[in-house]
């Protein structure tokens, strides 16, 4: 006791260093929370404010204790709605999510807003949008694309504010995309054994033999195209393939995992059975990307049996198409280049388009595919009306300019580093398995936009961004406490070297009292 009351007083003098349960010691760690407080965003303390005065309303209103599953209901019906409904009522579903996200922030004790380093990339996306649109000749027209846009973006928002405080429902939510895109899978299926009257001019069949034309399926998202439907299951499938391993970790007699294998085979042939090449191309993709990620678990104790699994899956679909007339014919037009009329087509809008860029490369002509269409007429060659540049990025410069066209680049890039890092650091294997998914699913899409811009229908668009939302909701979590770690070293060896030479001092002092040390 006399040692400890010693020491203790030493302390005090500040001739040792604090013990880890000290006030100073615990300040370090303190600093962080009380800088926070003083540096909240004047929307959150917007969101106290309103939550202080409404707070009595909260206690009282079963509808708003339980808003979050409204707002679960909003966001299931939004891919319900996608599977059969035009853009409009889609939209107002989202909408809903969106109101009642809002309303649950300004009601819901601890509701707020936290941004994370790509929702400052999407905002500053969404600034330059928003600039495009004042500056746009067509300010009308562009207003409707605005609008759009702004659906998707707060369904985003809505998607995050959700799984912030319902991390448990994230398997629920892809699970409903997974069988929406199985029930999409089966109608296109049935579609192939019967034939689909052409809605439009689908494929160039001047050089193709009677048996080797393709009767392309297109399901029943609305508006009917054959590339739509190869863009949903592009961005559904790698969904379904991260549900069919999670049923996987619990065992092959889950009740699930037979009917999960059967729809991912099914999603696979349909999804050839589209005759959308930038689907093809965006397979090939979700291929690459799974055998690379799935090399984390695997390539260590199980490489013979890995290498296999590649082997055996490139053999098959290059077997699949080889065997297939109808499907080979399809996949070698892609090198057809000017000899086939949907690739002279596409080239013919690249470089009007790009004219159209060069001439509005600051802040565009506006978002919208109307506002597009009217101004493409100036620039498209003779016969070649388009309604897209058939390239998101094009698109995105054409529309908005070159700034918006960064920040959104700059999105993807922190989005797609924090998830693979995410995916490499990661000892939660569930978690690694649904952050691989919608990484595959996130990249997939954005292969497909390189010749297509069915990235912009809403069915696509609101998949997007759930699994956008999901890969930042779970890997933010790791960035930040790795951050948070990171800042209370700093400020440890800084309090460390503020004690040194009270250190060094204690020392001397017990030195000269134990007589090793002469005066």
């Amino acid at each position: 006791m006399e040692e400890r009351g010693k020491r203790k007083e030493k302390r005090e003098a500040g001739l040792v260093p604090p013990l880890r349960g000290d006030r100073n010691f615990c300040s370090i760690n303190s600093s962080k929370n009380s800088e926070g407080g003083t540096k909240s965003s004047t929307i959150n303390r917007f969101f106290n404010f309103t939550q202080n005065k409404l707070n009595s309303i909260y206690e009282n209103s079963v509808l708003l204790q339980n808003i979050d599953k409204f707002i679960f209901a909003a966001i299931c019906l939004v891919f319900v709605l996608s599977t059969f409904m035009p853009s409009d009522a889609i939209g107002l579903a989202a909408l809903a999510a969106a109101g009642l996200s809002f309303v649950k922030l300004l009601t819901k004790p601890g509701a707020r807003l936290e941004a994370s380093r790509a929702d400052l990339w999407l905002l500053a996306y969404f600034m330059f949008v928003v600039v495009s649109l004042f500056g746009s000749t067509m300010f009308t027209l562009s207003l409707h694309g605005f609008f759009k846009t702004l659906t998707y973006l707060l369904f985003y928002l809505s998607v995050r504010l959700f799984l912030k405080d319902n991390k448990d429902q994230t398997l629920w939510v892809l699970g409903i995309i997974a069988l929406h895109a199985g029930f999409q899978a089966v109608a296109g299926f049935l579609q192939s054994f019967s034939y689909s009257g052409e809605i439009s001019t689908w494929q160039d069949v001047s050089n193709l033999n009677p048996e080797d034309v393709m009767t392309r399926v297109y399901g029943t998202l609305k508006p009917l195209n054959p590339n739509l439907l190869g863009g949903y299951l592009v961005a559904a499938i790698p969904i379904m393939l991260g549900m069919l391993a999670i049923n996987l970790m619990g065992g092959t007699k889950k009740p699930a995992f037979l009917p999960s294998c059967l729809l991912v085979l099914l999603s696979v042939t349909t999804l050839f059975a589209t005759g959308c090449r930038g689907a093809y191309l965006a397979f090939g993709a979700i291929l690459i990307g799974i055998f690379a990620l799935s090399a984390k678990f695997f390539w260590k104790n199980y490489k013979k049996w890995y290498l296999c699994a590649v082997g055996v899956a490139t053999a098959m679909m290059t077997s699949a198409v080889l065997l297939s007339g109808s499907l080979r014919a399809r996949v070698f037009s892609m090198f057809a280049m000017r000899q086939d009329s949907s690739n002279s087509f596409r080239f013919n809008v690249y470089q009007s388009s790009w004219e159209m860029f060069k001439d509005n490369w600051l802040l565009g002509i506006g978002v919208g595919n109307q506002n597009f269409r009217e101004i493409y007429g100036l620039y498209m060659k003779t016969g070649f009306d388009a309604l897209s540049a058939y390239n998101i990025y094009l698109e995105i410069a054409v529309e908005s300019g070159i700034f918006a066209l960064i920040a959104f680049c700059g999105f993807l890039f922190v989005l797609i580093k924090n998830a693979v890092k995410f995916i490499t650091g990661s000892e939660n294997t569930a978690d690694v398995i649904i952050v691989s998914a919608v990484l595959v699913s996130i990249c997939a899409v954005l292969v497909h936009g390189l010749v297509d811009t069915v990235f912009f229908r809403p069915q696509i668009q609101f998949i997007f961004w759930t699994t956008a939302a999901i890969c930042i909701a779970k890997t933010e979590i790791q960035t930040e406490a790795k951050t948070e770690v990171k800042e209370v070293k700093n400020k440890v060896k800084t309090e460390v070297k503020k004690v040194k030479p009270a250190i060094n001092d204690s020392k001397t002092i017990r030195l000269v009292l134990k007589g090793k040390i002469c005066s």
